[in-house]
């Protein structure tokens, strides 16, 4: 990881926009009187008859974003924060792009309790979970910069309803490798390790990393999965790691409640029970706070990863 360097996932968002505006010319920019913010206006400055703000009028947004998508001519990516998308507009990304299964991209910034002091109402922790009910949504939660312009990319060249969920806080660069590839619905192992599997999503994965450095050093061997596709999740994948280790603990800035964390569960229920430890924000809603004040408060540091871990492994030896 040399690359040290902090960046937002919707800064790239925003970067990642006006790159791929150059390589293609068959998609366009909804937002919601947010441009600054999602960094939408990125793309605005280089491709202003490309990008179409709707007002702050979420719902209408999604809808002309399905309209969009219904020509067949162009796809949309309908942009604003993730309590408005997947919170007000629900109903609109239900019935208008889910159902008929349009080819609209919602990207969802701000989301996580990291938005930190905006405060409970616009922490938007439940989106994934909303999002997973929709059939045929896929939801992407990338790990880094880097991450975050690969799926933007992929989304764009993928036939279907994509939720991008990305963040206001800058986290490190980890998919700095000159191998990195990204595949839609494919975990990424960044570790191997034989005692227990932390599968993590979004600016978790950073923390797991750094866990597995602390559980190093007590000789515990902990593998690292990046899960960047939440839906469709990487069964095969998550049941290997069951298989070959007895013990996984899930990691993310979201509720445990329908998550990553459940989504798994549900997954090793059917074909593998094994301890299971969930790392996660439990029933809560958040608070006005520094988000590092803010992810220790809700349990959501490496100690915490760390500390699950060895639950989750004296658990399989109970």
């Amino acid at each position: 990881m040399a690359d040290t360097k902090k960046i937002a996932t919707r800064d790239a968002y925003g970067s990642a926009l006006a790159a791929l505006g150059e390589k293609y010319d068959n998609f366009v920019v909804l937002d919601a009187d947010l441009a600054s913010a999602t960094k939408t206006g990125t793309f605005q400055k280089k491709f202003p008859d490309r990008h179409f703000d709707c007002g702050i009028q979420e719902g209408n947004m999604m809808l002309v974003a399905a309209g969009i998508a219904a020509t067949g001519l162009l796809v949309p990516f309908a942009s604003t924060f993730a309590i408005f998308a997947a919170g007000r507009a629900y109903e609109q990304i239900r019935n208008g792009i889910g159902y008929p299964h349009l080819n609209v991209k919602i990207a969802a910034t701000h989301a996580g309790i990291s938005v930190g002091e905006d405060g409970a109402t616009h922490q938007c922790n439940e989106d994934i979970a909303t999002m997973r009910t929709i059939p045929g949504m896929t939801i992407i939660s990338p790990a880094d910069a880097v991450e975050t312009a690969a799926a933007v990319e992929a989304a764009l060249n993928y036939v279907g309803p994509v939720y991008i969920r990305l963040g206001r806080l800058a986290f490190p660069i980890i998919n700095d490798a000159d191998n990195y590839r990204f595949e839609l619905g494919k975990g990424v192992v960044f570790a191997d390790g034989s005692d227990a599997a932390i599968f993590a999503t979004g600016m978790m994965v950073d923390s797991a990393l750094q866990a597995r450095e602390l559980l190093k050093t007590e000789g515990i061997d902990a593998a690292v999965i990046n899960i960047h596709t939440i839906k469709p999740l990487d069964e095969e994948l998550v049941v290997k790691y069951a298989v070959k280790t007895g013990a996984i603990v899930t990691a993310e800035e979201h509720q445990i409640i329908g998550g990553l964390g459940a989504a798994i569960c549900e997954t090793l229920a059917e074909n593998h029970p094994c301890p299971v430890k969930r790392v996660g924000i439990r029933d809560k809603f958040g608070k006005s706070g520094k988000p590092a004040a803010l992810l220790e408060e809700y349990g959501l540091t490496p100690a915490d990863i760390a500390a699950n871990v060895r639950a989750a492994i004296a658990m399989k030896h109970k």
